[in-house]
């Protein structure tokens, strides 16, 4: 049985809204999933165990990047860039989720392509994570003629996630609700392209567009241009409950709004982060560590609170066993302090203050994937294997 005691821990960020900070300085990992939170005492007698002693600082679980443009492997073809899960990862990123693999090489457009892209997507990043990151790859990209045949045989072969609508020629919601019927059916979790035309071969999408599609997820709410107003931006908030996401490769003022709207309306619990990379923008490593600076620091959201967003809200959108300090739990932590230089004194105030923290350690079920980051300011305290 593989055993791992994290010890000596100053704050603990849960990731779950309804308790997002407990008391403890201890976490106990078993055979990959979280077994015990507690005192101390739970290390007193580690035997066989490896203990990672957190010098104080503060562990939060892996962070989610809810928006990424995989193709195979780690290789972003749109930026001709090798290694860019194995960089997110140094920026704490633990699970990411595919959007849809739009920058496929020559992607197919007609029915039997696009559901080749997203069959050997999905088989390939089942069989080798990249660096260890969960990576939930081959998002279906809607392609009129797809059928109800379609999306079962696509079940049956793993695949469980719809790309972003209106990456493909699906792009109104007259063409888009019955394969939305069709992948709820067969339990498919549905994104959906928001707001203005990113980048080329994308689409205006209205609020409109959004509530009669019925997606779970309203990809980038925050748009890349602000095509929407936020009069709109108000009423998908209003009028649905779908999960909210917001983007780092978007409109900052608008993810602002967004944020405060949503702590103002107490739906603070339907907002989630992504990159949306590799996109026109580049690709950012640690653009999850930027949008929780920019939300908690800007928008005055308390950081426990953002860290849910980037975390356990994510997990619950889609269904997954991660996200979230909790026995029971996938064992995917981050360990983290304020870096060298900042005016704060543990993680959660560098958040607030705006800086991103130091990484000391990431956690992969149970494993320790990165001993130092290579892309973090550096911890003022850093932990350490015993």
């Amino acid at each position: 049985m593989e055993k791992l005691i994290v010890t000596n821990i100053g704050t603990i960020a849960t990731g779950d809204f309804s308790k997002p900070l407990v008391p403890g300085d201890t976490i106990v990992i078993e055979d990959k999933v979280i077994t015990a939170i507690g005192g101390k005492e739970l290390a007193a007698n580690p035997q066989d165990a490896k203990v990672i002693d957190a010098a104080g600082t503060t562990v939060i679980p892996g962070l989610w990047d809810s928006h990424v443009h995989t193709t195979i492997g780690d290789f972003a073809p749109r930026q001709s860039t090798l290694n860019y899960i194995d960089s997110a990862l140094h920026g704490g990123v633990t699970t990411m989720i595919s959007a849809g693999e739009a920058h496929f090489p020559g992607r197919p457009t007609d029915p039997v392509g696009a559901k080749a892209v997203a069959i050997v997507g999905h088989k390939s990043f089942e069989k080798l994570r990249p660096s260890g990151v969960k990576v939930h790859g081959g998002a279906l990209i809607l392609e009129k003629g797809l059928t109800e045949k379609d999306f079962e045989e696509l079940k049956s072969a793993g695949v469980w996630l719809v790309g972003e609508i209106g990456l493909g020629s699906v792009k109104n919601p007259a063409d888009a609700a019955p394969m939305v019927e069709w992948a709820r059916k067969n339990g498919f979790k549905v994104q959906m392209h928001t707001g203005g035309t990113s980048i080329p071969g994308s689409s205006t999408v209205t609020a409109a567009d959004v509530i009669a599609t019925k997606p779970d997820v309203v990809s980038h709410i925050n748009g890349g241009p602000t095509a929407i107003s936020l009069a709109e931006v108000d009423r998908i908030m209003d009028e649905t409950n779908f999960a909210l996401e917001i983007v780092q490769c978007g409109n900052p003022k608008v993810a602002d709004y967004v944020a405060r709207k949503a702590k103002e309306k107490g739906l603070l619990g339907r907002i989630i982060f992504g990159n949306d990379a590799p996109s026109g923008t580049g690709l950012i490593p640690l653009g999850i560590l930027r949008t929780m600076c920019q939300i908690a620091a800007v928008s005055g959201i308390a950081p426990e609170l953002v860290v849910c967003m980037a975390t356990g809200n994510t997990a619950r959108v889609y269904g997954l066993n991660t996200g979230v300090i909790a026995p029971g739990k996938e064992a995917d932590l981050v360990i983290l302090d304020t870096p060298m230089g900042s005016i704060a004194k543990n993680a959660l105030e560098a958040f607030a203050c705006g800086d991103i923290p130091g990484i000391s350690h990431v956690i992969i079920d149970g494993d320790v994937k990165v001993a130092k980051s290579r892309n973090t300011p550096p911890p003022v305290r850093a932990a350490k294997v015993l």
